[in-house]
């Protein structure tokens, strides 16, 4: 098979010949039809991020394909079928705490880093190997655009914080990086599972307008201003009533006091989810008064990727209508322009701009 490689951090993915993955017991092989590129992929492939990822490695964070292998333990998957690959990976000799890895990603601890040598190769390739447990059949409607169906990488990461956070319908929710890449889709995730309101923080006033445009009143825009106590108070009076629940997808650059401010426009009993980036690249931990933790009953909660039912649950969305990706603008590249694909991602990662990669037939 062709597969791109990152052989060092700081070069180039080059495009070369690999031996075909084989299937083993619990694994099936599928050809890649469209894989996902992340905005901030260029960060991870340089090493900015700092990512626990081991060169040489193929990358790539799941994708749509069709099943052409399958191991000697799977029961109902048939060659041939078209299905969604998840990246997140989880041991199977751990039920209670599992060590969790991203498929030619990242990981977590030791575990996850025996578990990524393990499967290391991600989907910027022709064929990839993944476990049979990470592996969904998509609807007869995905395959006449499989490169839109591989956003299902963006959406699913916001529609597990929402579940863990316990959304439900008719409440208020406000998105903190509304208007990043996983920040926007987190508001279009929370508007299908019945949100009622969703309150959108952001600097960049033509990322909050096009948010307002897609979804309309059941929106409320919030252009901050740096200043902590103003832009909390801004974001709980937008919402015009209680705030329920707050998640927050900031990025890594991000100052934790945006965070903060968020986080703290929860009403008592309220829920916070953690899902972002922020302190991983240094600066300010993020500090949050304990006295109003305690006296409002506040749950925080951290949340890394989601349980596996969430896939099932956002093809459902998907498939049903409630969310609809026909307005997502999809941008799509051949495996042998990699490069350019891995550039084009890191200028156009605003809302609802998707960056794909569509290998050649095997």
């Amino acid at each position: 098979m062709r597969a791109a490689v990152l052989s060092e951090f700081g070069a180039p993915l080059t495009v070369r010949e690999m031996p075909d993955p084989r299937a083993c017991g619990g694994e099936v092989v599928v050809e890649v039809l469209a894989a996902g590129v992340a905005p901030y992929a260029e960060e991870v492939f340089s090493g900015r991020r700092n990512y626990p990822l081991e060169p040489p490695v193929v990358p790539g964070i799941g994708g749509v394909g069709r099943v052409v292998r399958i191991g000697p333990d799977a029961t109902r998957l048939r060659v041939g079928e078209l299905v969604w690959c998840d990246c997140t990976v989880r041991s199977r000799d751990e039920a209670l705490t599992p060590d969790i890895m991203l498929q030619g990603w990242s990981s977590r601890g030791e575990g996850g880093a025996r578990l990524a040598r393990h499967l290391h190769d991600g989907s910027f390739a022709q064929l990839m190997r993944v476990p049979t447990e990470n592996v969904y059949r998509l609807p007869a409607r995905a395959e006449h655009d499989p490169a839109r169906w591989s956003s299902l990488a963006v959406y699913t990461i916001p529609y597990g914080g929402l579940l863990a956070g316990g959304l439900a319908a008719g409440e208020t929710l406000l998105v903190s990086g509304a208007t990043g890449n996983l920040g926007s889709a987190a508001v279009a995730v929370a508007l299908a599972m019945g949100a009622g309101r969703v309150v959108t923080p952001g600097r960049n006033r033509a990322a909050l307008d096009v948010l307002t445009e897609r979804f309309g009143a059941r929106v409320c825009p919030v252009e901050l201003t740096g200043d902590e106590d103003a832009d909390r108070i801004a974001m709980t009076a937008a919402a015009e009533g209680p705030i329920d629940m707050a998640i927050d997808l900031l990025p890594p650059a991000a100052p934790s006091s945006v965070t903060r401010a968020a986080a703290m426009t929860v009403r008592e009993y309220g829920r916070v989810v953690l899902m972002g980036g922020v302190g991983m690249l240094g600066g300010a931990e993020l500090a949050l008064p304990y006295p109003w933790i305690m006296r409002n009953s506040v749950t925080v909660r951290g949340q890394w990727m989601y349980p596996r039912s969430a896939n099932v649950g956002m093809i459902r969305l998907i498939a049903s209508g409630a969310l609809d990706l026909d307005r997502d603008r999809v941008s799509t590249f051949p495996l042998d322009a990699v490069n350019d694909a891995i550039a084009y991602a890191a200028a156009h990662g605003g809302p609802f701009d998707r960056t794909v990669l569509t290998p050649p037939a095997a």
